[in-house]
């Protein structure tokens, strides 16, 4: 589906720490509804355990329309999924406790996360892996290290606008 001609957009919603934990979402700031108005953000959970990369995420996506938070394992991942209610995820592999693929077989699981899009964040992808992927239930992948217009490239095909 297409997206609408974005309006102007305010400035960029500060994103959670990457250390912190994900607190709920404002409705008022983030989803204002049907209507005129600013278009809303795009909500965005990535769910990476190494700091380093939770920060290189974090300064990529600062100026970008969409609002951020951070889970650091799998775990924690499915746990906040329900609370934020994600329009995108971007899931790293390998993690800890509760990989990748098994945090999203487990959210494929949960009654609203059938539509959420969920793209692999992977440092080590080869030949086959794609299906791999698809299989435990991920609609793409980005190979580590990462590339702000790649990132881009996927939250326009979300329906941000950037």
């Amino acid at each position: 589906m297409p997206a609408p001609t974005p309006a102007p957009l305010p400035a960029p919603a500060p994103v959670s720490a990457p250390d912190a934990p994900l607190a709920r979402s404002d409705p008022a700031r983030s989803d204002p509804g049907p209507g005129p108005g600013p278009a809303r953000r795009l909500r965005v959970l990535s769910a990476e355990d190494n700091r380093t990369n939770r920060l290189v995420l974090q300064r990529m996506l600062a100026d970008q329309p969409v609002e951020l938070a951070f889970a650091v394992d799998g775990h924690e991942a499915v746990a906040q999924f329900s609370a934020f209610r994600p329009d995108l995820i971007f899931m790293d592999i390998s993690m800890p406790g509760m990989d990748g693929r098994a945090a999203t077989r487990a959210i494929r699981a949960l009654p609203e996360g059938a539509g959420v899009s969920i793209i692999a964040l992977t440092a080590h992808a080869l030949a086959g892996d794609e299906d791999g992927f698809r299989a435990a239930g991920m609609t793409g992948y980005l190979t580590k290290p990462l590339r702000k217009a790649a990132l881009v490239e996927v939250l326009r095909a979300h329906g941000a606008a950037v």
